[in-house]
């Protein structure tokens, strides 16, 4: 096993980048690198920050693809962990009549479910400790044993007494928890305690939680601790709550302009990512959400997760 050198970058993000198919409507296919944690680690490179991705891939062409595109972006690949005759993750993604998104994903085996169980786990979380910023993803969570949440908990723990801020968007998919959702939760709960800033979508947290409006998923993230929160809510607005909003209370942050999606992938990834961003550089919780309102609205009226640079630019 081997890992590519480099300095400790400010932000890491964790999760599994993984080859993905997308199948045209005339039936052939086009190959893309893909993933929720990989789509937000690049929306924030592009956004000037020094930015890790913590991952495990294989040796084969499509690892080395998935590499190149991590270094194309700007991406410290210090944190990429390499497995001799192992292969990633593959997703096969259609289009339904009404343009649904369908993804079905062959992951046993892939290297990054076992980030946190390999060898060399330990220097990712060194990386991890001396972070600025860590952002995961409940995707991220479905990867891993409860002897690699054990680690990966264990980790954010003491990044968090170095001062180190965790970043965490449940992105519930329940196929990746095999439909258990007494594990969701009981995992979520465990997460949710170590984090600083969640940003949640609400149709997600209405079915795993039976949360009936953004407020009361707000109400719940509070009963943890969580500091700063910031739930997503479709083409209508964000629901900020933090000591950053007026006297602490909720605000609705309005979409600035309602579109009709070419492609709706990755808009809540590159949101994660304009709100970070923002707020790393100083902007308030309201207006890194419009930030973050911008750069979705961006991802959403082109096709696929990644912006062409010319249309990337964050404002």
């Amino acid at each position: 096993m081997s890992i590519i050198s480099g300095e400790a970058p400010s932000v890491v993000c964790v999760g599994e980048a993984l080859v993905e198919l997308s199948r045209s409507p005339d039936g052939t296919f086009t190959a893309a690198c893909a993933g929720d944690s990989f789509n937000t680690a690049i929306y924030l490179a592009r956004a000037g920050l020094s930015v890790g991705f913590a991952t495990a891939v294989g040796d084969d062409p499509y690892s080395d693809a998935i590499v190149a595109l991590a270094l194309a972006e700007g991406l410290a690949a210090n944190l990429v962990l390499r497995l001799p005759g192992r292969l990633p993750a593959l997703a096969l993604v259609e289009r339904g009549r009404a343009g649904e998104r369908t993804s079905r994903v062959w992951g046993e085996g892939a290297p990054a479910r076992e980030l946190f169980e390999l060898s060399d786990w330990m220097r990712i979380a060194q990386s991890l400790i001396a972070a600025r910023l860590i952002y995961f993803s409940g995707i991220t969570l479905s990867l891993y044993s409860n002897n690699g949440l054990g680690r990966f908990f264990a980790t954010l723990e003491v990044a968090r007494q170095q001062g180190v801020k965790v970043a965490f968007d449940g992105n519930f998919r329940p196929s990746g928890w095999n439909g258990n959702l007494a594990r969701t939760r009981s995992v979520f709960m465990e997460a949710l305690k170590r984090v600083d800033i969640a940003l949640p979508a609400f149709d997600d947290e209405a079915v795993l939680w039976g949360d009936p409006s953004p407020e009361r998923t707000v109400a719940r993230l509070q009963a943890f601790g969580v500091g700063e929160i910031v739930v997503k809510n479709g083409p209508s607005s964000a629901l900020v709550a933090s000591a950053g909003t007026a006297s602490g209370a909720l605000e609705f942050v309005p979409v600035p302009e309602i579109l009709v999606p070419v492609d709706p992938t990755a808009a809540g990834d590159g949101f994660n990512a304009g709100y970070l961003a923002a707020r790393l550089s100083g902007s308030a919780p309201p207006q890194a959400a419009s930030a973050a309102h911008r750069l979705a609205g961006n991802i959403i009226s082109h096709a696929g997760a990644l912006l062409p640079r010319a249309a990337a630019a964050m404002h």
